[in-house]
Formats: structure tokens, sequence, C-alpha cells
């Protein structure tokens, strides 16, 4: 019999990651007596697990666009096979290597590759001028002008003072066609003075658009035009959006309108029509919603009250205007009373004194009168009753008079009527009986003999006046 060839030895082939690398791993770690097979195959799995992750590393590179592997592909690669990623490695500041001296000693070596840090002389790091950081890329959001005002901070730029605005507008060209030297700069305190003493004000450069809007839209308001136009022109005041620019220039134009339709001594009926319709401008204003009106409370309330207590309306149009400044008054009070709790007072104060001055006129206090009713019923209990405003228009009428001031205390939708509505079946008060006569002496001294003489024929609407006027003082 032949005797059995012999096995041949088994060769372990090793790729990259050699087996001495293992080798000098298990050294490290104590371990001496590691064979040759077990450290080809654990170098093969290393081997594997680097091409691993390496792959999967390519694959973010190539979403990314880029032909070359970072760190930040690695921890990626690392994250998605469940592995720790390594830190410390930052992929927009890659380490350099660099490749080290072969060593005379071991020529078999292959190429070392190690990173170059960089030594540092702190000598020359302390010598240094010291380097502030800037602050990272940010946002933020500032007020660039508040009404045509622009704020006092650092993000603005500062206001150009009007001295040296001036200075610079006059100065002549140079000869020979330069444009003229800059004025020199002031210190930084200086001009930090300056912006906290005064106020510097942005000019509000109306766009072309909003300049032919405002010359078509005065024109198709005031008398004589169409009707349709000024509808249509109210219509947009009242709706369109976009108009906050020109808040300022339409209020100071129905400001410039009431005053030159008031400045005559003897009004027309053209002034009347013009009045009507400025009134009609401001209630459409207060109508928009987008409009910011509170700034420029104090301009528009002289043209309401201007209209209101004025003492010589063109007669066919007084009562229609003086009601209707009542309710745009009425209206903005109730508006804005809320942000202003001191408006309504003020108002009210204004209205008591045209009231019950002497040396008013009818008309006037007419206005006073139905100013008080769109203001409310604590404002008729205090200017007619409590005031005594009702007793100074009574006693300026003769018996049986009637007219629009008699009607402002007396018409159903008017004064008297606020504290307390008339009866639906009236009954007269009976000066036999006991209790009527009560409640006429009652109401002379309330309201005086001219405007309770009125009231006798209603016994219902006499008590519940009374009855309103005690539970409220």
């Amino acid at each position: 019999m032949s005797k059995p060839k012999a096995k041949a030895a088994q060769t372990h082939q090793t790729g990259i990651y050699k087996s001495d690398s293992v080798r000098d791993v298990a050294e490290s770690l104590g371990i001496t007596n590691l064979s040759e097979t077990v450290a080809s195959s654990l170098a093969s799995d290393v081997e594997y697990r680097i091409h691993q992750v390496i792959e999967e590393a390519s694959r973010f590179m190539r979403h990314a666009r880029r032909t070359t592997i970072t760190t930040s592909d690695i921890d990626q690669a690392l994250r998605v096979l469940n592995i720790e990623p390594l830190y410390g490695h930052n992929p927009h500041n890659p380490p350099v290597f660099r490749r080290a001296l072969p060593f005379p000693n071991a020529a078999n070596v292959g190429p070392v590759y190690f990173v170059d840090d960089e030594e540092i002389d702190f000598d020359r790091v302390l010598r240094e001028e010291k380097i502030t950081l800037p602050k990272g890329v940010s946002w933020t959001a500032h007020w660039l002008a508040v009404e045509g005002v622009q704020p006092l901070i650092p993000e603005n730029p500062p206001a150009i003072p009007k001295d040296v605005d001036q200075e610079i507008t006059k100065s002549p060209p140079q000869a020979n066609g330069a444009f003229p030297l800059t004025p020199p700069s002031e210190s930084r305190s200086t001009v930090k003075k300056q912006q906290q003493q005064q106020q510097q004000l942005v000019k509000q450069v109306l766009s072309r658009e909003l300049q032919l809007y405002y010359t078509r839209l005065t024109a198709s308001l005031l008398p004589p035009t169409d009707s349709t136009k000024r509808t249509a022109a109210l219509a947009s005041l009242r709706n369109d959006a976009g108009l906050q620019a020109l808040l300022p220039y339409l209020i100071r134009w129905v400001g410039e309108g009431v005053v030159t339709a008031l400045k005559e001594g003897a009004q027309t009926e053209a002034d009347g029509r013009s009045l009507e319709v400025l009134l009609d401008v401001v209630s459409a204003i207060l109508e928009n919603n987008t409009l910011f009106i509170e700034p420029y409370l104090h301009q528009l309330l002289p043209a309401i009250l201007s209209t209101l207590l004025h003492s010589t309306l063109p007669p066919s149009h007084a009562t229609h205007l003086r009601t209707s400044a009542a309710q745009t008054l009425s209206r903005l009070l109730t508006q804005h009373s809320t942000t202003y709790p001191s408006l309504s007072p003020r108002i009210m104060k204004t209205l008591l004194v045209a009231l019950i001055s002497s040396d008013k006129s009818k008309g006037t206090r007419e206005g006073a009168i139905r100013g008080l009713v769109g203001i409310g019923k604590e404002a008729v209990r205090k200017g007619l009753v409590e005031g005594g405003g009702v007793k100074v228009v009574g006693s300026e009428c003769t018996p049986g008079e009637t007219g629009p001031l008699v009607d402002s205390v007396m018409y159903p939708t008017d004064a008297l009527h606020v504290l307390h509505s008339a009866s639906d079946m009236p009954e007269s008060l009976d000066a036999t009986d006991d209790g009527d006569a009560v409640t006429m002496r009652q109401l002379q001294d309330v309201l005086g003999n001219f405007f309770a003489e009125k009231l006798y024929g209603d016994k219902g609407w006499a008590l519940g006046i009374l009855s309103s006027i005690k539970q409220q003082s």
C-alpha cells in the first residue's frame, strides 16, 4: 500500500491589514501567546469591517456630490452600522498627514503616515495682540420707522443734521468738475448727544400712484361732482388698505376744508354740502379698520367739534350736519375711549361749557346737546340734569316754542329719550292729585318749567326720567 500523502501546509494569505498589527495590539493588552492563525483571522475580519465602513461612507459621498470622503461620511457610516462614531474630527478642518522617513533598521516596513501636529510657541502667542472673535451670523428685527419717525437705535443709520445737509446742498462744485469735499465727521459722543437731544424725522415720499390717488380722490369728493363718483370715493376710503401713508394728508385736507367753510360770517348752501362731504370722509376714515388713526385724533377732533358747535350753519343743513357730527364723535369715542380714558371726560367738559355759557347761541347749544347724546346716557345726565343745561335751554325758549333746539331735547331719538323712553299709551298728570302734584314739582326742579310742562302729558315718561336720575345719582 502506498503511504498517504501528507497534507500540505496551510498558508494564510493576508491583505492590506497585516497580522503583525493585530499581534502588536494584543501585546499592548498583555496577550503574548497569540498564534499566527488567530492573528491572521482577526486581521481578515478587521479588513472586512474597514471595507464595509468605507463602502457605506462612499454612498454618503456620492449623495453629497463629492469626490472625496470626509470624516463626516465616516461618522454617518458608523451610525448606519450601529457603531459609535469617532469624536474629535472636524470635516471642515481635515487633518494633514505627513509621510514618515523610512526606518533603516526595518527596510521591509511599508510607508508610515502620521498627523502633523503644529508646534505652538506659547511665548509668541502671549506676545501677540488678542483677537476678539466676531459674533456668529444671526438675524434680528427692528423698527426702521414708526409713524414717520426713525428710532434712534444702533441698527438704523444716523440722520444727517439739517445744517450739514444745507451746507452740502449749497456748496458749489469744484472747478475741475469733481464733487465737493465731504464735511468733517463729528466725534461719536457729539453725534450721540445730538441724537439724544433731538429726534430726527424721516421725510416720507409718496409714490406717484398715491399722489395720483390723492388728487383724484379729493377732486371726486367735493361738490359740484357726480354723486356716483363721490360714493365710489367714500367706499374706497372705507374699505381700501394701503392708505396709511395718505392719512395725515387726508386729515389735513379735511381740517383745511372745515376752516374754509366756516370762516365766513354766513355760510352758503355750497358750504353746507362741503361740510357734509367732509364729515362723511371722517366717518369713512374711522370705519377703515386698516388705518391707525390714534396719532391723529388731536387733528380730527377740532374739525368735528367746530362743525358740531358752530353757531351759524346753513339753515337747510344745520340739523343734519350737527347730527352727523354727533354720530361721528360717538363712533370716535367708542373706538378709542378705551385707549384714552380721559378723552370722553374732556369732550364732555367742552360740550358742557358750550351748553351752559351765557354768551352761546342756540345753534351752539343744540350742537352741545346732540354731542352729549352721542357720548351716552351718563353724559346726558351730567350735562343736562346735574349741569343745569336743560334749565338754561328752557329759560331761553318762549312758551310753545318749537325748533331744532327744542327737538334736540324732546325729539324721540334725543336727550330725554336717552334717559327713558316715552310711553306708547301716554297718560297725563293730574294736578289735583297729590302724587301727580309732587311729580310735577320734581320735574320743575330737575328740568325747569319749560320742559317740565312738555312732560305733563306723559306720566309714565316723567316718572321714568325721575327714577333714572335718582338711580344714577
